[in-house]
């Protein structure tokens, strides 16, 4: 049977004029159908979130409470919204379920932040002509916080957005990914239940160039928390003025494999964080740069870790790569490869598209101009590119337009530290893929891979306003 869902404004559900069709992105047919905001309906949602973010001044400990209500819920129907996730992103199950794990963590990390929000003694004495001052800061909610969302983790990132949001004070608008609304709309039930009052978080859904551009016109969004393609953050930033802003935009990791490294964790490590999702991670490792005196070991044992990866069924438990987001998407890996080749790249394993399901591909003899390697593939594919000095590496690294995550395996310690001062990226791993993340550390990235940072504590900084505070005594 097929589920239907409306928008979510001032805490029931309100009916659109219009629909859209969900699918099941494995099996392609009909998942859901949810609701098409308007213009009109937009206006409604943003002035509920405005309304509210005045009517309902949360303590800190009323909003602990509740984040920490939502983590209990959700990790109590785990499952449920696990099988949410595989049928409209197609994620394997198995790392739905982990994903939900991720995002009862992280509503658990934000509810603990609430308690946490704090400012500062400013010795404004220090100063001449500041004699019995005493000064402080304290630090306040933004407002009304417009979110919007990927596809990718459909409840992890929106628990990114929400999670701190909400324990900063502020009330939210969120559209999620039109590909993936569902998880968001089953979430925002679950704030419902857990107490949060109406109108602190509203829910819009459509596509990005209608709905997200509603948003993205609402003057009275304070911040905008946006992860998807560095193209539309550019046209977030450019059109937003003087509002903060979060961007989490495109990436084609690095991860360098040198001579002194543990081939076989490299490999297997290297494997796992190149094609789980099918690729559709903003962290993936896309570009591996491997000494040239390991090279073809390193390859060997890298195929042979791949070949143990299971494609297919994302219901089975077994499958570790299911389909892409869609057949138009895979289509367009398929274009890429096809273009590298054309221009010398060699495919030394996968390269072969079955619908939305796509091989993990390993390429090699490529080139830094080539789409493969200098934009975000964010599909199944990761390059291979042998390198003799590491400073030229490290060079070739840095000529990248995205800079959000790198990492490099190595035993030589001078080595690693070198690499991960040298190398320009938000966040360097040593003897670990760029996929590494727990949801506390600080995440984001320099150039066109981002603006400010996620991971709560960092969020809530980025979603308050220092407010100094001085007493003539």
């Amino acid at each position: 049977m097929v589920q239907q869902y409306g928008l979510w404004i001032n805490g029931e559900w309100k009916k659109a004029t219009e629909t859209m069709e969900v699918l099941n992105k494995y099996h392609q047919e009909v998942f859901a159908k949810v609701a098409r905001a308007s213009k009109e309906d937009v206006e409604k949602a943003v002035s509920s979130a405005e309304q509210a973010f005045h009517r309902h001044a949360l303590s800190p400990y009323e909003r602990f409470e509740i984040l920490n209500q939502v983590s209990e819920l959700l990790k109590e129907r785990k499952e449920e919204f696990a099988r949410v996730i595989t049928a409209e992103a197609g994620k394997p199950i198995k790392q739905a379920r982990g994903e939900i794990d991720r995002a009862v963590q992280t509503l658990k990390i934000s509810a603990e932040e609430a308690k946490r929000i704090h400012g500062e003694g400013i010795p404004v004495e220090a100063s001449p002509g500041a004699e019995n001052r005493m000064a402080f800061t304290i630090r306040v909610p933004v407002g009304v916080v417009g979110a919007i969302s990927p596809f990718n983790f459909p409840v992890n990132l929106v628990c990114h957005k929400i999670g701190p949001a909400l324990a900063a004070g502020n009330a939210v608008v969120l559209k999620p990914a039109s590909t993936t609304p569902v998880s968001s709309l089953k979430l925002a039930e679950l704030f419902h239940e857990a107490g949060l009052p109406a109108g602190l978080l509203n829910v819009v859904t459509g596509s990005g160039s209608t709905v997200g551009q509603y948003l993205m016109d609402d003057e009275r969004i304070q911040l905008y928390t946006f992860t998807g393609s560095a193209e539309v953050g550019l046209k977030l930033k450019q059109q937003t003025g003087m509002n903060k802003l979060i961007l989490e935009l495109g990436n084609n990791s690095p991860v360098i494999v040198d001579e002194e490294a543990d081939l076989k964790k490299a490999a297997r490590t290297t494997a796992i964080q190149s094609f789980a999702f099918a690729g559709q991670v903003c962290i993936s490792v896309q570009r591996l740069y491997v000494h040239e005196n390991i090279f073809n070991e390193f390859t060997t044992e890298f195929i042979e870790a791949t070949k143990e990866l299971h494609v297919g069924d994302p219901y089975d438990d077994r499958t570790d790569v299911g389909p892409m987001i869609s057949e138009k998407e895979a289509m367009r890996a398929e274009e890429w490869i096809e273009e590298a080749k054309k221009e010398g790249a060699t495919v030394l394993f996968g390269g072969k598209r079955d619908g939305a399901l796509f091989e993990p591909t390993v390429l090699t003899h490529v080139k830094k101009d080539m789409q493969v390697v200098c934009q975000e593939i964010f599909a199944p594919v990761v390059t291979f590119i042998p390198y003799r000095d590491l400073d030229v590496c490290i060079k070739e690294i840095n000529e990248s337009n995205y800079g959000l995550q790198g990492g490099i395996f190595t035993k030589n310690i001078d080595k690693a530290f070198y690499a991960a001062r040298k190398i320009d990226v938000g966040g360097m791993m040593i003897n670990d893929g760029s996929q590494f993340r727990v949801d506390l550390m600080p995440y984001g990235g320099i150039k066109n891979s981002g603006w400010g940072k996620e991971g709560p504590k960092y969020s809530i900084e980025e979603m308050t306003h220092e407010k100094l505070i001085v007493l003539n005594l």
